[in-house]
């Protein structure tokens, strides 16, 4: 099935099941320890235990690696380095590009710390750790360059985020009678996954099966494939729960490669989970970010000139934080000028982390979209609902918005905020002790869709079987493709089964980039829209009159049961969800505004959020349950952006120096107060069948920006270096004083 034009009215309208609120599919399994993660699974024979090595060095090259004092340890079985890995596909890049093969056991030459240089395998993990420690490598050490301040000047347009030129944006920037001229610096930061990265990997014969934790089936399996140098066909990969991701779990490591390896040499399973110290470094990173941005307005509001540079760094063929392209769309503004350049860095590759891009670029452009407000004498809800636009502000008329009820989220947060009587000035407001203030900022992130397939199943009995490779990292995919399933096919949900996460499973979407929910929906969708066809027919019905309703099927005052139909052996369909060019004709974004009020200690600057609000507005809301459950931790997350996470990199040793969960800081329960989100009533039929838009990272979007203006509004001190430390606060009051 092709989706290629807007949704005609279709059975999902009917939400009997969808938009209604269910409790997690799978939640009684996950509180009650059943749920089986990639490291907890049980395989035929007896496991053996991987430990990796990580480099004691950022840039160099090994000159000498001794393995014997490991290789006689107690319980050893291999030891495996660059001198003994098995052949791995060749790669240009030391990133994992999804689907790209990429080597996992570095020498002699090592790009970044803590890449694997060895991985020893023995009869428990206490002994592979225990041997581990044992391996002496000695490095030649090179320069590294670990700074992003220090290589601005040679940064480069990168071949994916080409310069955005409308209009002469220096002449109007000039020209405006308000303007602001700023810089906004944002840190390394860690995704942190509560479930590290893990897998077990046996083989039978030539078939490699890898239960491993990663958000995207088949991307790893290729990928896999191509490292290993093994026929795809001869992979399988189960990641039937995975214990949040946040973009790091798109990418495979070490875990899965070296585990695979070592399980073909031994012919034993290898179990390898990834030490919380070692994964800082090992994995994934969201790359810090220098941003400047320029606006200029006429004295009214009416924003002519839009500029944001942004400058990131990365190894050589990593990808760029991507921190401008809410800029490209979110405000009007005739005379734009938006530029990114990629630096190289030898730090650890950085890639995707929650909503990459908006959720650092909204923390420079709505920050300054607060302090034009200021400089305006403007409230700062006015100023955005203003320069709102229904069409893309580089094309024009030409494509617009799929829908975009930004105005309408602002409008409805200030009157639920209590926005009008918010403190007018900085330290207006007291409570005792605490400085308060209001702050605001909008919500954006671009929709995504993926191509997606699923495989239903109506038993014996009535019942339906799904199957997709769709994973879930927490998200509630189990619960929201068992409600699009029911709704399809006139079931409750209770007669609905969900099994996820194996690459024998029809090929989908994955989780990632928001794409998740709205794009596996619509794989489902295809799937039951195929199977109500087949079913319809074999009752003698027309499929366009049939009506599935109450375990039944209907044309006209007609019907037949479900489970008579099933029979004995049941009856299957597939189907697969392919997109048109609708994303090219229409702008498709979610969009939304964050209140929040703040605290600020009088004395110490300490900064406490008092409360929060998010009003969303993206798309059908397919469950309100698990929706809720992705804003909150949205918006949790960007209150730990603003206030507290952050990498803090070793500048001559070129590491993470904070590398586990005691020192990188992310909220616990006694930050975060009562949250509150408010969903808009939206259908967006541009998107997909199911109308609905991508929402899991919209709710970090702009949120440290609101409680960086808050901070403001409460203390007086602007602080654009995030994230904002009660240091920074109070060297801003000395500096007043």
């Amino acid at each position: 099935m092709k989706f290629d034009q807007a949704s005609p009215p279709n059975p999902i309208d009917q939400e009997r099941v969808v938009t209604r609120p269910h409790t997690r599919l799978e939640g009684p399994l996950k509180v009650s320890g059943q749920a089986t993660y990639a490291y907890e699974y049980d395989v035929t024979g007896t496991p053996i235990y991987g430990s990796v090595v990580g480099a004691g060095v950022a840039h160099g090259r090994i000159t000498r690696i001794d393995t014997a004092a490991a290789e006689a340890a107690p319980g050893v079985l291999l030891v495996l380095t660059h001198e003994t890995m098995p052949a791995q596909g060749g790669s240009d890049t030391p990133v994992p590009q999804q689907q790209e093969a990429s080597p996992q056991l570095a020498g002699p030459d090592v790009r970044h710390y803590h890449q694997a240089v060895a991985f020893v395998v023995a009869e428990s993990f206490e002994q592979a750790r225990a041997a581990a420690a044992l391996i002496e490598v000695e490095y030649d050490v090179t320069p590294g360059q670990f700074t992003l301040a220090d290589t601005l000047d040679a940064g480069e347009e990168p071949e994916d985020a080409a310069d955005s030129v409308v209009g002469d944006f220096e002449r109007a920037f000039r020209d405006a009678a308000v303007s602001v001229d700023l810089t906004f610096t944002t840190p390394d930061q860690s995704q942190a996954p509560m479930e590290p990265h893990a897998t077990v990997a046996h083989w039978d014969g030539d078939q490699l099966t890898v239960h491993t934790a990663h958000q995207v089936v088949h991307w790893v399996r290729r990928g896999l494939a191509l490292t290993l140098g093994v026929p795809q066909k001869d992979v399988r990969v189960v990641s039937a729960f995975v214990g949040g991701g946040f973009g790091t779990k798109l990418l495979f490591f070490s875990d899965a490669v070296l585990s695979a390896a070592a399980a073909r040499i031994l012919g034993r399973p290898v179990k390898t989970a990834l030490p919380r110290p070692l994964m800082f470094n090992h994995t994934s990173h969201r790359a810090a970010t220098i941003q400047h941005v320029r606006l200029g307005a006429d004295t009214d509001g009416t924003l002519h000139a839009v500029g944001h540079d942004t400058w990131t760094g990365n190894l050589p063929g990593g990808d760029t934080e991507p921190a401008c392209e809410q800029t490209k769309y979110l405000y009007a503004g005739e005379h734009r000028l938006i530029r990114t350049r990629k630096t190289e860095l030898d730090l650890p590759p950085g890639a995707s982390m929650r909503a990459p891009g908006e959720a650092v670029g909204m923390l420079a452009l709505e920050g300054a979209m607060d302090e034009l407000a200021e400089a305006l004498g403007l409230d700062p809800v006015e100023l955005r609902v203003l320069n709102d636009i229904q069409f893309d502000p580089e094309q024009g008329p030409k494509r617009p918005f799929s829908s975009r009820r930004l105005a309408q989220a602002l409008r409805t947060g200030a009157r639920a905020f209590g926005w009008a009587d918010r403190p007018r000035a900085p330290r207006e407001r007291r409570d005792g002790e605490w400085f308060v203030g209001y702050g605001v900022a909008s919500a954006f992130r671009t929709n995504l869709v993926k191509p997606s397939g699923a495989a239903v199943r109506l038993e014996p009995g009535g019942t339906l079987t799904v199957e997709t490779q769709m994973t879930d990292i927490g998200t509630g995919s189990y619960t929201i493709l068992g409600q699009v399933a029911a709704e399809m096919l006139g079931l409750t949900l209770e007669q609905v089964r969900v099994r996820l996460g194996d690459s024998e499973f029809p090929p989908a979407s994955g989780s990632g980039g928001s794409w998740g929910a709205n794009s596996a929906s619509a794989g489902v969708y295809a799937a039951c829209d195929e199977l109500r066809r087949v079913l319809a027919r074999q009752a003698g019905y027309v499929p366009a009159n049939a009506v599935f309703r109450n375990g039944k099927v209907w044309q006209g005052a007609e019907c037949t049961e479900l489970r008579d139909l099933a029979g004995a052996d049941g009856v299957s369909a597939t189907g697969r969800m392919t997109y048109g060019d609708l994303t090219e004709r229409y702008v498709q974004a979610g969009f939304g505004a964050h209140f929040v009020e703040v605290g600020v200690n009088v004395h110490t600057a300490e900064v406490r959020v008092r409360r929060a609000l998010s009003v969303v507005a993206a798309g059908r809301i397919l469950n309100p349950v698990t929706a809720r459950s992705q804003c909150l931790g949205g918006m949790t997350m960007g209150i730990g952006s603003a206030l507290m996470e952050e990498l803090h990199v070793d500048h001559d040793l070129g590491l993470f120096v904070n590398h586990d969960l005691g020192e990188y800081h992310v909220p616990v329960h006694a930050d975060i107060p009562d949250l509150e989100v408010i969903f808009l009533d939206e259908l967006d039929d541009q998107s997909s069948p199911l109308r609905a838009k991508g929402l899991g990272e919209l709710g970090i979007s702009g949120v440290g920006a609101a409680v960086a203006n808050a901070v403001y509004n409460a203390s007086g001190v602007r602080v654009r270096d995030f994230p904002i430390t009660l240091d920074k606060i109070l060297a801003g009051w000395d500096a007043r004083a």
